[in-house]
């Protein structure tokens, strides 16, 4: 059994191996680092074989997505723990050990991510993560180092350990018997906010979540799909009603679910008046496919409710963020006075 083990997931990422899969094997020490492919059509094995033969793959059948792709590859690996981490992420020397380190020194932590920088400006934090994430009362997922669309500069500010309340699954780290206790992914996700179910999921039975800023690497992102994709804004609109459908309490969901329906409306509309017709056709798409879809959650969301032991996990903001951002002129998560616990 080894004891770590770095795994890619990979769709037709030739390029992006190219460019960052030396920075990981050159920086990555005592773990085994593992290529799971989601039946890509390009050239991406053949080069993985070519240039890094003692790298193992997995190749699937096809392409399962983030979320059903990596439970999958995870339940052929038996490692102590595992680093999920995109082929578009630059890792440089000593990016490892702090996320290990800080795993086997605290047993309530159920998964960490390290600080997220952009590999375009490097001074900047990364948006699928930052140093660490957060959600608001209404589902809106955000990030220190990220409100919606601005994201700020890197000046130290969040150097601190910080409990969080969803890791980037850009860089994840995470114990198989965690990992395996809860059924990993929830693949019916596909991709796109399974990161935040699952420790949402965590957090629920009590674990902690954890930036560990003394860890930092580099994402490009957008790397399967660019932020604008309207493929992009169906996958988050559908998985966050998801989401919340899963894991919020009866009693609050039918008061978010129904001010979610108003809100997802205004964004639709305010896609269009920008000329985002596909963007704004996708809004509305992904919410009528979740009503469709919604009765095969059921049993989950029963199992989750009946499982809970902290009701009130640390990380969820108790206001509606849009207004703090548009009406308070919050923009930095550090203006949202978000009350500090450190893990």
């Amino acid at each position: 059994m080894n004891t770590i083990s770095v795994v890619i997931l990979n769709y037709n990422g030739e390029k992006m191996l190219e460019k960052y899969l030396p920075s990981v094997v050159s920086n990555t020490k005592d773990a085994e680092i593992i290529v799971a492919d989601n039946k890509s059509t390009d050239n991406s094995i053949t080069w993985i074989k070519n240039n890094y033969p003692s790298i193992r793959i997995i190749e699937m059948s096809e392409n399962w997505g983030f979320a059903e792709g990596y439970n999958k590859a995870l339940k052929q690996i038996d490692s102590e723990y595992f680093i999920l981490l995109n082929s578009d992420v630059y890792t440089p020397e000593g990016w490892l050990q702090p996320l290990i380190d800080y795993l086997k020194n605290n047993n309530q932590c159920g998964a960490c991510q390290p600080k997220i920088l952009s590999d375009i400006d490097k001074n900047k934090f990364e948006y699928a993560g930052a140093a660490g994430g957060y959600i608001d009362y209404f589902g809106y997922p955000f990030c220190r180092g990220r409100i919606f669309d601005y994201v700020e500069t890197d000046k130290g500010q969040y150097d601190d350990i910080a409990e969080i309340f969803w890791a980037s699954g850009a860089c994840l780290a995470i114990k198989k018997s965690v990992f395996d206790s809860i059924g990993g992914f929830d693949g019916r996700f596909f991709a796109h906010q399974e990161e935040i179910d699952l420790c949402w999921r965590l957090k629920s039975l009590g674990y902690s979540i954890a930036c560990i800023p003394q860890s930092k690497v580099y994402h490009l992102g957008g790397g399967s799909l660019n932020y604008e994709s309207p493929r992009k804004t169906f996958l988050n609109f559908r998985n966050n009603a998801i989401l919340l459908y899963k894991n919020l309490p009866t009693n609050k969901y039918i008061f978010v679910r129904t001010v979610r329906i108003l809100l997802d409306f205004i964004a639709s509309i305010q896609m269009l008046l920008q000329g985002k017709t596909a963007n704004a056709k996708a809004v509305i798409t992904g919410n009528i496919e979740f009503i469709k879809m919604k009765s095969h959650f059921k049993a989950s969301k029963k199992s989750i409710s009946q499982s809970v032991t902290c009701k009130k996990p640390y990380g969820i903001l108790n206001h509606l963020l849009l207004w703090k951002v548009y009406i308070n002129k919050n923009k930095t998560f550090n203006q949202l006075k978000f009350q500090k616990k450190y893990s």
